[in-house]
């Protein structure tokens, strides 16, 4: 199964948590893309880190999620469960479910999410952003974008999204964080990380449950009322579907895009050239976002399971397998990019994972590009002096890859 350099040592998972390689783990993706593109840690686990290979397995029936019962995955699967039935059965969001019921669940939820919802929100983002500005403007000294603006901003839109009200938002902020560790598969969560998170989706969920009924009985025009009402040919959410999507909306919708803002601000700053191409054309801004998720992924990793025997570039998977795909790594494989380690805000054709593929494809992607294309175009031309005010710091968190802090001087 495995396929090995053997003249150096293979990575190894605790190369991957190592907190020497937080801050820029590219050279190791790198190594273990060169050494063993497809390697086998052990009988049940696989890590990819080729493009094409990952691209596959995200695209292919063969691999999905696996029950929660399923012995042949313990202590392997992200926590996705986020409640549990009056059966006390565990309910998944739609991310963790396989055809046909995942094909039901995304179509429900797709026709109150749409694409048209998404678009409305422009007028407001840019509100939102102009004022997070405004206030950084005002602070004396060196501002942290995560804390002034990249933070802030997704909290405010997905929490209006939600009908969340505005003094409930900083309890948002602080499930997002911990329910965030549910994508995190359980073999390289930190001790304690587990209890921590399910308490609190334990908390969203009820919280979620009395606006539930709020909107029930007064329904508005925020997502959380069109989930509520929305139906086809008779089907509707059940309360904990609904529920579950919500909890997935939360870190959908908040922290991948706290990620994208930080992430790429970062690399354009460290990119001066790329930074004065998208301040001289500012049309470039869409496909300089595409770049910077391909460039520097808010989402690391994720992780499919073999349900059924098959097969990764000409290697039998057999059936019980778990497969950890860094999809950091496929997004600078240079069979599928030129220059893979070189920030290109013109690069084209553009085609990147940070989203996904497949049946699985990011939901809120239209709303974190949305939210990234305008806090960049609102950042660069305001703070034309823009520049790095010390060191960047990162968030603990091997799947979700952002900064918790990044100083910066508006000049």
């Amino acid at each position: 199964m495995t396929h090995v350099d053997t003249t150096a040592a293979l990575p190894s998972l605790q190369d991957l948590l190592d907190p020497r390689n937080q801050a820029d783990p590219y050279p190791l993706y790198s190594r273990w893309r060169a050494q063993s593109p497809l390697a086998g840690l052990d009988d049940r686990l696989m890590v990819l880190t080729r493009y094409e290979d990952c691209a596959a397995v995200l695209r292919d029936g063969r691999f999905g999620h696996p029950e929660a019962d399923d012995p042949r995955f313990a202590g392997r699967r992200p926590s996705l469960e986020v409640l549990v039935d009056d059966d006390g059965r565990p309910v998944r969001g739609f991310l963790g479910l396989n055809p046909p019921d995942h094909t039901r669940m995304r179509a429900l939820v797709s026709q109150a999410f749409t694409r048209r919802r998404v678009e409305r929100l422009a007028p407001r983002i840019e509100e939102l952003t102009e004022e997070l500005f405004t206030a950084m403007e005002r602070t004396p000294g060196p501002v942290d974008l995560i804390e002034g603006l990249a933070t802030p901003l997704p909290v405010a839109v997905i929490s209006e999204l939600l009908g969340v009200p505005t003094a409930d938002r900083h309890r948002m902020l602080t499930w997002s964080h911990a329910v965030a560790r549910a994508l995190v598969p359980d073999f390289l969560l930190p001790p304690g990380a587990a209890e921590q998170e399910a308490q609190a989706r334990r908390e969203f969920t009820d919280y979620l449950r009395e606006l539930v009924v709020e909107r029930r009985r007064a329904p508005g025009d925020d997502l959380l009322s069109a989930l509520v009402t929305v139906h086809d040919d008779g089907d509707v959410l059940t309360e904990n579907e609904l529920l579950a999507t919500c909890t997935l909306l939360l870190i959908a919708g908040h922290e991948t895009t706290v990620n994208l803002i930080g992430n790429g601000t970062l690399a354009l700053l460290r990119h001066p050239d790329q930074l004065a191409r998208l301040r001289s054309d500012p049309a470039l801004t869409d496909n300089a976002v595409e770049e910077l998720l391909r460039y520097d992924s808010p989402v690391q990793l994720t992780v499919r399971f073999a349900l059924q025997d098959a097969e990764v570039a000409g290697v039998p998977v057999p059936a019980g397998s778990t497969l950890l795909l860094l999809i950091g790594a496929a997004n600078r494989d240079p069979a599928a990019y030129e220059h893979p380690e070189r920030l290109d805000i013109g690069r084209t054709p553009l085609r990147h994972l940070a989203f996904g593929q497949g049946i699985h494809f990011c939901l809120g992607a239209p709303l974190a590009r949305l939210e990234t294309q305008i806090a960049l175009r609102i950042l660069l031309a305001r703070a034309p002096q823009l520049r790095l005010a010390g060191e960047p710091e990162w968030k603990d968190h091997i799947t979700l890859r952002g900064l918790s802090r990044l100083p910066l001087s508006l000049g």
